[in-house]
This record gives C-alpha cells, sequence and structure tokens, in this order.
C-alpha cells in the first residue's frame, strides 16, 4: 500500500465503511462470532520525516474512573498496539491504537491488524466496562 486511497480501497471491499472521510475510514467488526461488534478506525498520520503511517485504532472505554496505573502496567505487556487518550464529542476515552509505516504494507496486514486491534479492543472494553459493548 503506497497511499491512504489504496487503502480505503481495500477496506471498502472487504467491510461496510461506517465513517468514510478524507484520511480516515471507520469499520465495524463482528467479535464473537456475531454476539459483540466493535468500531475500527484506520487514518493516516504523517511522521516528523514526511513518512506516512497507517493509525489502526480503537475506542475503549470512557476514561472516567479507570485506573491509569492498570491501564500502564497493561501497556507495557503488549507486544502489539498501545493505549493513548483521545477525545470523542469532547470526553476522553482510551484508545487502542497501532501505526504502521506504508512501506512494507500490505493488504493481508491492514486485515491482520484491524482484524487482532478489534478483538483486543473489545477484550479490553468488556474488561473496563463490566462486559459492557458500547463500541
Amino acid at each position: 500500500m503506497q497511499n491512504f486511497e489504496q487503502i480505503r480501497a481495500h477496506v471498502a471491499s472487504h467491510y461496510a465503511l461506517t465513517t468514510n472521510e478524507p484520511y480516515l475510514v471507520g469499520i465495524e467488526l463482528s467479535i464473537a462470532q456475531g454476539k459483540r461488534r466493535q468500531g475500527i478506525f484506520l487514518a493516516e498520520l504523517e511522521g516528523e520525516d514526511e513518512r506516512k503511517y497507517l493509525r489502526v485504532s480503537t475506542a475503549i472505554a470512557p476514561m472516567t474512573g479507570i485506573d491509569a496505573r492498570r491501564a500502564l502496567v497493561f501497556n507495557w505487556e503488549q507486544r502489539v498496539g498501545y493505549l493513548a487518550v483521545s477525545e470523542l464529542d469532547g470526553v476522553p476515552y482510551l484508545q487502542l491504537c497501532e501505526n504502521r509505516p506504508y512501506t512494507g504494507l500490505t493488504a493481508a496486514e491492514i486485515d491482520r491488524l484491524a482484524l487482532e486491534i478489534g478483538g483486543l479492543g473489545d477484550n479490553l472494553e468488556q474488561a473496563f466496562s463490566a462486559g459492557g459493548d458500547i463500541f
């Protein structure tokens, strides 16, 4: 994948888009054999070196009442993905994210990332929201 339009075309041919904006697409994954759903966002980022990166992210839970230490311990233990805070409609949310440079990025890797971040994000959402499924 050399640009975001190639990524968008691949994603749109394999998933139903929930968001379709310049440099941002959203999809909804079916998790746990259709019993749960997880929203995934793919966005283009530009690094300080002007290289393009793909960010795959999913919201996990509002930051209200979340033990930051527990989240940071989880972050430390991960080999893929990391936790961050981002605002949605003015409310801070814990997000699970992964950034990959476009260099060497393939369609198969995009699918793998979406499924991995989606599944792990859903597990974290359940843990932080007592089994809820809001994302």
